[in-house]
């Protein structure tokens, strides 16, 4: 029997069921398929030496398909970057190649993917060199570029070799138009720092008590609810795109569509749907763009173009604005719309925003999820090294310690027999109170006179400095270095009187080398 196409409730179901689906097949089987993908990628390549779990090539895949496939708000380019990362790194594992040829493949499965779906090769090496990589080395540029153009070979095969839109009559009407098109980069970096919207919404839906793997279908009810009333931003959005450029929606609609379309993008990635934000960032791109553009030829129809024309320029704004990659989006809407005519006010744009989105949010959105996870991948390898390591893991869980209500002897006699020579304090319910270093006790200790009458609490030092359990390395020696110390106590991430551990400036440095010497053995 025949679903009535107008039925509310198959509408508001079928973005709840994809939720259903994506939730526990990410939850369980490779968790980095969450999201975008991309800053998962940069991760690998800045952390891991390029490596990619194997697995991830087949649930992003269907986790992304799915995601899309029942009205969620996200694109395809993110899942391609990961897809087609993720089937780089496992060439490279079966053929045990070094590092840096890891990081290469990894690069040629992201350009050969954005090439192919975006019939862009240019782009496509663009975009793996300048925001996958940042690596414009002849050693890396030259196998990237060969990917991506064998990858656009293959997809125009298939696909035919069209333009992914129709562009607008466009002509370049007067000078007078470039200080427009400044103010429209400005705008458009206004729109393009969505980012921060997006982790909100994801940080909204971490905190929620409920099942992580069944997350996804409260986003889905909410993103079915929305698209009730505003169908035009459920999926991808391809369509209400070329209505934009074409002219065809009402002013009010096209800055309508941008807030909504954020607020969808946001929902669907914050509760844990699979996809990419390059397509938002195009939609409302086209739809800031055009609404700007109607503006404008409505106050200056003599020396402005056409709306369609500020739709096209918009959308590489956003972009620019979103990734902080305008090489790449240049390229990227130069090659998709194939008309050299728009590339004077789309490069002045795309600057322009890029510019001034940096001034507003100093990360990307990829990096941003990056520092959020305590990674920057422009402090260099070293600091991710120990941003990759948590204090749990290299710490001793075997404690000396002295109680507060310990005689100068009982301590003194402690002290003479460890090989410590700064010590936790507890008090009576074995909670942390203070700690006995060496400049606390060193005065003290051979005065006869005090041996019985001064105690452990008497001499120790209060304001002690702790790390927690779940802390990275790089926060621990941060801590030690800035306090002159040669011992950090560890506590319990939920109770910091809690003592669990200590860990020595020794115990992260041998962390340190030991992943540095494995590093180096891997690239060999």
């Amino acid at each position: 029997m025949d679903l009535p196409v107008n039925c509310s409730s198959y509408k508001v179901g079928i973005p709840a069921a994809g939720g259903l689906l994506v939730g526990p097949l990410v939850y369980f089987f490779a968790r980095e398929a969450k999201g975008h993908g991309v800053p998962e990628v940069m991760e690998s390549v800045a952390l891991r030496g390029g490596v990619i779990r194997k697995r991830v090539v087949l649930v992003k895949t269907l986790a992304s398909a799915i995601s899309i496939g029942t009205g969620g708000s996200v694109g395809r380019e993110g899942p391609i970057v990961q897809i087609g990362s993720a089937i780089g790194s496992t060439i490279g594992q079966a053929l045990h190649v070094s590092a840096d040829r890891m990081r290469a493949l990894v690069g040629c499965g992201a350009a050969a993917g954005i090439a192919a779906t975006f019939n862009a090769p240019i782009a496509g090496s663009m975009f793996a060199l300048e925001v996958i990589l940042g690596d414009f080395g002849l050693a890396t540029f030259s196998p990237i570029v060969i990917s991506s153009v064998l990858a656009t070979a293959v997809s125009r095969a298939f696909l035919g070799d069209t333009p992914a839109f129709i562009v607008p009559a466009y002509q370049f009407v007067s000078a007078w138009e470039f200080p427009i098109y400044l103010i429209l980069g400005l705008f458009c970096a206004a729109v393009g720092v969505f980012s921060k919207t997006l982790y909100r919404f994801e940080d909204l839906f971490e905190s929620l008590k409920f099942p992580e793997y069944l997350k996804p279908i409260i986003g889905g009810l909410i993103l079915g609810v929305s698209g009730l009333f505003i169908p035009q931003i459920l999926g991808v959005g391809y369509g209400a795109m070329d209505l934009a450029l074409g002219q065809q929606l009402a002013w009010w609609l096209m800055l309508l569509l941008v807030a909504a379309k954020l607020l969808a993008t946001s929902i669907t990635i914050g509760s844990g749907g699979s996809g990419g934000i390059f397509a938002p960032s195009l939609y409302m791109g086209v739809m800031a763009g055009g609404f700007f553009g109607m503006m404008v030829h409505q106050l200056f129809p003599n020396v402005t173009a056409s709306p369609g024309a500020y739709s096209i320029v918009g959308m590489g704004a956003v972009v620019s604005a979103t990734t902080h990659g305008p090489l790449a989006a240049i390229l990227i809407l130069f090659e998709m719309t194939g008309s050299y005519e728009i590339i004077l006010p789309l490069m002045f744009s795309c600057i322009i925003a890029t510019i001034a989105s940096g001034q507003l949010m100093k990360e990307s959105i990829y990096t941003l999820k990056l520092v959020r996870r305590g990674i920057d991948i422009r402090e260099g390898k070293e600091v991710n090294v120990l941003k990759s390591m948590h204090v749990k893991d290299v710490m001793s869980p075997h404690v000396e310690t002295v109680s507060e209500e310990w005689s100068l002897e009982r301590t003194s006699d402690k002290i003479s027999k460890s090989k410590y020579n700064s010590f936790p304090v507890l008090n009576s319910e074995n909670k942390l109170c203070g700690i006995l270093s060496f400049n606390d006790y060193s005065d003290a200790i051979f005065d006869e006179d005090l041996k019985f009458i001064v105690v452990a609490k008497d001499l120790a030092t209060s304001d002690v400095v702790t790390v927690s359990s779940n802390d990275n390395l790089y926060t621990a020696l941060e801590k030690i270095s800035r306090n002159d110390i040669s011992t950090l106590p560890v506590v319990s991430p939920n109770d910091p009187a809690q003592l669990v551990g200590i860990v020595t400036r020794r115990d992260v440095i041998g962390a340190y080398e030991k992943a540095v010497l494995k590093k180096s053995l891997f690239q060999n």
